[in-house]
């Protein structure tokens, strides 16, 4: 997963900052505007957003954590892709890889990885991003034991709930009304991490995937332009809550208000209107890149990198309240 932003000043700094703007730019005095929407009440009525089979999706992430670790460069990272190459292609999709090579601090050998892509309407120039990371950590250095640290686990909620749910949308996608292209884009290196560091020590890099991405579409943004990206980070845990995040207000504001006011519409609780704690995720790369993008994630999630972090821990109905919410967004572009 990522880390808090900066350290704790850092981070009471920005929630300071961001809280004054939300306080003193929204008329609820802690949490973000719901947007105003133009079109008459009664029509959401018939707006359920996408028939979402939420129990496929869960046989999805049984599926994908029965592979085992998904390590960047790992032969159960390659078993993923075959997996997703063949279920995506199936449904329609334009499937590519990304590869890249990196060399992590703490690693003497370099780490061959790959971004995988899933193109729906190729040829819209005006695109949309929906977007996880797919590979998982290497150590699980929340146990409270260090020498369990490095038995494997397969982080079901973090790093396999994004790709269940996308595996899900992309049954919906050939059928979508929607103006824009998509993309469903699962980043490499997110996770690569086997010295974490300390307060007071740097440790090994994150987002390697992100990054490479973002720095490809400065190089080819004039082929095409991506107009929003939307981030799943575990998203799939029972009783998930997603507050928002204060990077993604900062940055992708109007993104927020949207996803979060057809939330409310929906009646998706778990979408939770105020602030939760400031996240380093992949969304920060997206951003920095001119493509506005939002991260979707319950950073309270009691398994985080824990061995704990198994199928058993998430839950239909949260997957669910994320799908009806970025279908019924994506459609209304």
């Amino acid at each position: 997963m990522m880390r808090l932003t900066g350290g704790v000043l850092g981070t009471l700094a920005l929630l300071s900052l961001l809280g004054w703007y939300v306080m003193t730019h929204t008329p609820s005095g802690g949490t973000a505007e719901p947007p105003r929407v133009e079109r008459p009440r009664d029509e959401f009525a018939a707006d359920r957003g996408t028939e979402f089979d939420s129990a496929r999706a869960l046989k999805y992430l049984g599926a994908v954590c029965k592979i085992g670790a998904r390590i960047s460069g790992s032969g159960g990272m390659k078993r993923q892709q075959e997996l997703l190459r063949k279920h995506f292609e199936g449904l329609g999709g334009e499937v590519s890889l990304q590869p890249f090579t990196v060399r992590q601090k703490s690693r003497r050998e370099q780490t061959e990885m790959a971004n995988l892509i899933v193109s729906w309407f190729p040829d819209r120039k005006q695109r949309v991003i929906l977007c996880s990371h797919y590979d998982t950590r290497p150590i699980a250095d929340q146990e409270p034991d260090p020498r369990r640290w490095t038995q494997e686990f397969v982080s079901a909620n973090d790093g396999g709930s994004g790709v269940a749910l996308l595996m899900e949308l992309g049954h919906h996608m050939k059928g979508l009304k929607t103006p824009v292209g998509v993309d469903f884009v699962l980043f490499d290196g997110e996770e690569y991490i086997f010295d974490p560091g300390t307060e007071l020590r740097e440790g090994d890099a994150y987002f390697f995937g992100s990054e490479h991405f973002a720095r490809n579409y400065r190089k080819d943004k004039p082929q095409v332009r991506y107009v929003a990206a939307v981030l799943f980070d575990m998203i799939g845990g029972k009783d998930a809550r997603f507050p928002i995040e204060p990077h993604s207000w900062a940055k992708a504001g109007p993104l927020v208000k949207a996803l979060w006011g057809v939330a409310a519409e929906q009646r998706c609780g778990a979408f939770v209107q105020q602030m939760g704690p400031a996240v380093r995720d992949d969304h920060l790369a997206l951003n920095d890149a001119g493509i506005p993008a939002v991260d979707i994630i319950d950073f309270n999630y009691a398994h985080w990198h824990r061995l704990s972090d198994t199928p058993e821990q998430c839950s239909a109905a949260s997957l669910d309240q994320v799908a009806r919410v970025v279908f019924t967004w994506l459609k209304r572009l």
